[in-house]
């Protein structure tokens, strides 16, 4: 066989691999990223191979003078090669950034690698394919390029900065940062001009990565998501510090959205003639929910204040004579009689004051020691129970489901017939409660359906269930009708 025939051979196999390599990569999913990677490096091995067999070098420009058509094939072949090369150096690298770091991470560094990659190659193809002199191409680039720079000079210092933030690392998608200038928010996007903040309004803060970089930052999300929050409570001094601070860990205990681990902690910061400032330092799993544990800690801090007498001061904007400031000897505690608890309960707000009084009459004090079993799980508790003062907990075997502060209440649930605590309740201090007689409840409920209602979702929203030997299906389908002649059967008897 001639050298001719030879070169045509060589030339032929070298393109259809080449095509054949580009239709087989774009057939195979973009998911699928290890077998495309395999399938470049198997074509490029393949046509690797046709060039050497064929002695021909891709790295030196060999122009023999023919135009035909086994020429024009060759350069065509020679150019596929080298986007073959390319393509493999791309997914050998975006294996290896999945593998040993974050792909999303990582974007900005992929984008630029992917960038040199393409450049090269095309100066390559220019030098070894058609003998283009690169030294006075790169020279004459060069003025290009600082003319370009000196025209984008913004949108190169946003770039630059995106890539020293993503190989300096201070954050990764998904992380909650806050800037010093006041934004803060979830980083949700990184580009090569811009990250996109997700601010708890739940709006898109973009931030061009110059102004970015040159911001303090402060990562909320790490080491871990765990938030530290404090919140300042005012008291008047009107009792002894250390039964303030006691009453102010009772807040922190019977809280169910802050963390055990870190433990909670009480601070007495000042102490004048105005007020005891204290200030309550707590954690919450997450930034996401600081808002509801704020708001929980400052109901439980006005809830125990209540219960335990205790009066919140006067603000330090207000104008207050000397004279008029409460003390010890002449405070007067506000007032937590079963009357003034029954108001405080939402689902007895459509009750008049009569109706309300007759409800308080019929209620008698008990009191718990700690660690004393309050109520049995899945047992309907027979009268209706508010907690005047202490922390109640409701466990699950060994598990505690949550806690009763002071103006929660449980039980009679036996007026319905089929709803059980669910958990055990037990004191974990001191507890008084005000327990409601059944008769007393069930007369009234009997003359106001739509009460009923609103008590019987209300204890099944606070935790109560239906025991096991129970249908729940049967629950479901019982009507009001049969429900209210319950209730008017447990009044009669």
């Amino acid at each position: 066989m001639s050298l001719t025939a030879t070169f045509a051979d060589s030339a032929v196999q070298l393109f259809s691999v080449g095509v054949a390599g580009i239709v087989v990569w774009h057939l195979i999913p973009r998911a699928r990223a290890n077998e495309r990677m395999l399938v470049q490096l198997a074509f490029f091995g393949v046509m690797t191979f046709v060039l050497a067999d064929a002695h021909l070098a891709p790295l030196s420009y060999a122009d023999g003078g023919t135009r035909d058509v086994n020429a024009l094939l060759l350069t065509f072949a020679k150019i596929l090669w080298w986007v073959h090369l390319a393509w493999a150096i791309i997914g050998i690298v975006r294996i290896y950034l999945v593998v040993n770091g974050k792909p999303r991470e990582a974007r900005l560094l992929q984008d630029l690698i992917v960038g040199i990659v393409y450049v090269g190659m095309v100066l390559s193809v220019l030098a070894f394919v058609f003998g283009v002199p690169i030294g006075t191409l790169v020279a004459t680039s060069g003025v290009v390029a600082i003319i370009l720079g000196l025209a984008l000079q913004n949108t190169l210092s946003d770039v630059f900065s995106g890539i020293a933030l993503t190989l300096g690392r201070p954050y990764q998608l998904g992380d909650w940062i806050h800037l010093s200038d006041g934004t803060e928010g979830r980083i949700v996007e990184s580009t090569w001009r811009s990250t996109h903040l997700l601010t708890a309004e739940s709006n898109i803060v973009v931030l061009p990565n110059s102004v970015l970089a040159k911001l303090g930052l402060t990562n909320v999300s790490r080491p871990s998501e765990t938030h530290r929050m404090s919140v300042i409570v005012r008291i008047a001094p009107t009792r002894m510090p250390s039964v303030v601070f006691d009453v102010m860990k009772a807040v922190l205990s019977s809280s169910s959205k802050i963390l055990n681990d870190p433990a909670p902690i009480v601070w007495l910061k000042t102490l004048d003639a105005v007020a005891l400032e204290i200030e309550l330092q707590f954690w919450v799993g997450s930034i996401s929910q600081r808002i509801a544990a704020r708001n929980e800690v400052l109901d439980l801090v006005y809830r125990h204040c209540k219960s335990y007498g205790l009066l919140l001061a006067t603000p330090t904007s207000a104008l207050v004579s000397f004279h008029d400031l409460p003390t010890e000897e002449t405070a007067e505690p506000p007032l937590v009689t079963p009357l003034e608890l029954i108001k405080a309960i939402s689902i007895f707000k459509s009750l008049d004051l009569v109706e309300k009084k007759a409800l308080a009459e019929a209620t008698v004090v008990r009191e718990f020691n700690a660690g004393e079993v309050i109520a049995r799980q899945d047992e309907p508790g027979a009268n209706l129970m508010i907690v005047r003062s202490g922390i109640v907990a409701v466990r699950n075997h060994d598990e505690e489901l949550g806690r009763l502060a002071p103006g929660d209440y449980f039980g009679g649930a036996s007026l319905f017939g089929d709803l059980g605590e669910a958990g055990t309740l037990e004191a974990l201090e001191p507890v008084i409660i005000y327990e409601v007689k059944q008769q007393a409840l069930a007369a009234l409920l009997a003359e106001r359906p739509a009460l009923a209602q609103s008590f019987r979702s209300a204890l099944t929203d606070r935790g109560q269930r239906t025991p096991p030997s129970v249908s729940q299906v049967a629950s479901e389908r019982r009507n009001s009708r049969v429900f209210l002649t319950a209730i008017q059967s447990i009044f009669r008897g």
